[in-house]
């Protein structure tokens, strides 16, 4: 009886007394099991994603070093390059693509993507963190802040001590990117073709004198932003940064709204950009920004670029609103009172915030106070370089091995000890209960505002020293309210009500 037939005996007589001669079959079923149960355990990367593709799930407890070479070149990231041995003459410099790509070289040259080497935050907190590991995390972090680098020029965390030159993340990284084999650290297949010299893109028709084009599907989707959008722990799988599973996961993927949409336009609600992506090119409706705005107006600050470090406030600026619900008439002297602020996410097709976790906090600031009284409540100020203590926020909180906060040192992240974070579309509510002094009149203002900043400055006075990168504190939205104080017939009328 082979297995398939096996399989229907024993469907087929499920619910009737086990035969003595069909005992024999138990056996070599839970060896089957068992043996499928290995064979999937021992899969590198056996946590399923969209399309087929993987997780990165504790590669290198399952296999050799002789497997690890050949499934990941470049461990413990996840990038592959077809096989072949690249050489840094295989890439382009931008500085040509430049000659008929003026516009789209100008954005992208004060965008996120081409500091993400040069960007003096990352590469303190990577150096520390090669120190701590031995380099085992050099690859890992590499890849997606020097794709070329890594795989073409040997880098190391020790090039940024020698202030060796590396490309961050330039045109010739995306558009030789062939494929994807997974969803997270680095799963692209980079393989430029200078040979024939192809670029691939989202355009079925575009046309080069220059060089060929290929149409990509792939540059279309989120899928081509998950593989450096997607962080797991390259020795334990905690998942340190999700923004491309929070998109998945959200409306935003079931309406077909993909990342570029957002973040490959001239601004929030610019859904249309008409122009020429070369100057030889065809007029179209829509041409995709290369400045890849995101939230970190820091950065462009440190940089110098004042229209990117705004662009980038104009987007946080629309992701949320804030509200009160439910306020009182008035409020009574000597009296306890509770204020409901709601906070919801309206613009941000992932979490909010998303992206680093140690760093990225969105928090409300919330005041209180009269004609006379600058504060007779506040919670949500900045003291000593972070949000006082109470301050109630939107973050997440990574933890050690032993559950103790880890508010710096990512490599020593083994779990998530909280996520307070705003689903997209979706909405937080906070309260406040603080007592009104006895002796206020008058009116009393609420004042509550909604702020974020890429890292708290504590940190990066500790990355970089004090006083070196000011973080740029952003107002998202605010919302105030005035309510009268009620005097004392107003406090009679209120306790003889029903």
């Amino acid at each position: 009886m082979d297995i398939r037939s096996a399989r229907y005996f024993l469907i087929k007589n499920e619910f009737k007394p086990i035969q003595h001669q069909a005992l024999w079959l138990f056996p070599l079923f839970n060896f089957i099991r068992s043996f499928f149960i290995f064979i999937v355990l021992l899969s590198p990367f056996h946590i399923h994603a969209q399309d087929g593709l993987y997780k990165w799930q504790k590669p290198h407890k399952p296999l050799t070093e002789e497997q690890i070479t050949e499934s990941s070149p470049f461990y413990p990231s996840r990038a592959t390059t077809d096989g072949r041995q690249l050489t840094p003459d295989m890439f382009e410099n931008p500085e040509v693509c430049k000659g008929c790509h003026s516009e789209i070289y100008q954005q992208w040259k004060k965008s996120a993507m081409a500091y993400s080497w040069d960007d003096p935050i990352y590469q303190a907190l990577f150096l520390r963190a090669s120190k701590a590991t031995d380099g085992q995390v050099d690859n890992f972090c590499i890849a997606c802040h020097s794709p070329i680098g890594m795989t073409s020029m040997n880098a190391s965390a020790a090039m940024i001590e020698t202030n060796t030159d590396l490309p961050g993340v330039n045109c010739e990284v995306c558009h030789n990117i062939t494929g994807i084999t997974g969803s997270d650290n680095a799963a692209y297949i980079l393989s430029p073709n200078k040979d024939k010299h192809v670029k691939l893109g989202p355009r079925t028709d575009a046309s080069s004198p220059y060089h060929k084009t290929e149409y990509s599907d792939l540059h279309t989707r989120s899928e081509f932003c998950s593989t450096c959008h997607n962080v797991s722990h390259p020795f334990n799988s905690t998942p340190i940064e999700r923004t491309y599973d929070e998109w998945q996961e959200s409306a935003y993927n079931e309406q077909g709204i993909q990342c570029q949409d957002c973040h490959m336009t001239p601004g929030p609600g610019q859904h249309d950009n008409p122009g020429r992506s070369a100057i030889m090119g065809k007029e179209r409706k829509h041409i995709y920004s290369h400045e890849f705005t995101g939230g970190n107006s820091t950065l462009h600050q440190y940089f110098n670029n004042p229209d990117s470090a705004e662009l980038s406030r104009a987007m946080l600026r629309s992701a949320a609103t804030i509200e009160f619900i439910g306020l009182p008439d008035s409020l009574i002297p000597g009296e306890l009172v509770t204020i409901k602020v709601k906070v919801a996410n309206v613009g941000a097709g992932h979490k909010l915030p998303t992206g680093f976790p140690e760093g990225r906090e969105v928090w409300v600031d919330f005041n209180v106070k009269t004609d006379i009284q600058p504060s007779i409540y506040r919670s949500g100020a900045v003291v000593d370089g972070h949000t006082e203590k109470g301050t109630r926020n939107f973050k997440v909180t990574l933890g050690d091995a032993n559950g103790n906060v880890v508010a710096l040192n990512v490599w020593e992240v083994d779990r998530i000890l909280s996520d307070t974070r705003i689903q997209p579309n979706g909405y937080s509510i906070v309260d406040y209960t603080f007592q009104i002094p006895e002796d206020t009149s008058g009116i009393i203002t609420l004042y509550a505002q909604l702020n974020y900043w890429p890292f708290p400055q504590k940190i990066v006075d500790e990355l970089l020293g004090k006083d070196k990168l000011k973080v740029d504190i952003v107002n998202m939205t605010s919302v105030s309210a005035a309510l009268p104080v009620a005097n004392a017939n107003d406090e009679q009328t209120i306790a003889m009500k029903p």
